[in-house]
């Protein structure tokens, strides 16, 4: 697919343009009404494809749970079923639609690595991630960032605090969780590991609060949040933290996410998800 058509609807997807301006675009670039109609599902997230582990998976088990220290929080909690002894937690932070059946998928499938996994619904407390898109993306834009942070950090302890747990906690976040995991990182010193996939970078200054082992994850061809990296090493490097950065040269934004054929990429979703898994094992023993 033409780069640019990615690149508008990343625009879009990210509050740079109204859907009518975006539509307006895609039609310009696509050449005619029906050459956008035929691409726009191509660009949309099929959640039918958002099935990597059912939720009937045997090794797992899933629920909906309350976590406490927040009020109205909610998060979908899956764990190893047959595990034996005390595990690592990893709270899974979505991307700017909220808690969709993608990112589910992706909880459940830190669980079958052997985690604890917590997808947190930063949407709940304002009635849940909804089914439209569009509507998720307008109820991030109203979250307000003391309350971001303050979620995570109530993720944090209920985790740690679990009689299952090993007291070892994670996070891995994706576009705008991927920025939440790197603020979540300068806020709360109880953060063992964290896994930024494309997310927007905290402020130079905040860097020495990291308390965390960090790994990031990026895509070669998102000019967007790659822009912040040279700052952000900077940073790290400085203050002498513990971190790894990826950068997956022809990927796009999202490559991860396999329910959008325009910016899946297998080969490097498959190596950022490899060091992922290998990452946090080793700093959540």
């Amino acid at each position: 697919m033409d780069q640019r058509i990615i690149d508008l609807y990343d625009d879009f997807t990210h509050g740079g343009m109204s859907r009518r301006s975006f539509l307006d675009k895609l039609v310009a670039l696509a050449g005619s009404a029906a050459g956008a109609a035929a691409i726009l599902p191509i660009l949309q997230n099929n959640y039918a494809h958002a099935q990597t582990v059912p939720e009937t998976d045997p090794r797992i088990t899933a629920e909906t749970i309350d976590i406490p220290g927040a009020q109205g929080l909610k998060g979908y909690l899956v764990k190893p079923k047959d595990a034996a002894g005390k595990l690592p937690t990893v709270i899974v932070i979505h991307e700017n639609r909220g808690l969709n059946p993608h990112i589910k998928d992706v909880t459940r499938r830190m669980a079958t690595e052997g985690f604890i996994a917590l997808g947190v619904d930063y949407l709940s407390p304002m009635g849940g991630t909804p089914a439209d898109e569009d509507k998720g993306r307008e109820m991030i834009g109203q979250l307000k960032q003391p309350d971001v942070i303050a979620n995570g950090k109530a993720a944090v302890a209920y985790l740690k605090g679990r009689p299952d747990s090993n007291g070892k906690v994670g996070a891995i976040g994706f576009c705008w969780g991927g920025g939440a995991v790197n603020n979540l990182a300068v806020n709360e010193p109880d953060l063992d590991a964290g896994v930024a996939y494309y997310g927007g970078q905290p402020k130079a200054e905040d860097v020495p609060k990291i308390e965390a082992a960090m790994m990031m994850h990026y895509g070669g061809l998102d000019e967007r949040i790659n822009a912040g990296i040279p700052a952000y090493e900077a940073a790290l490097k400085q203050a002498g933290k513990s971190y790894e950065i990826h950068v997956y040269e022809g990927a796009n934004h999202a490559f991860n996410n396999d329910t959008n054929a325009a910016r899946y990429d297998k080969t490097a979703a498959d190596l950022a998800w490899s060091r992922t898994v290998a990452f946090l094992k080793k700093n959540l023993a």
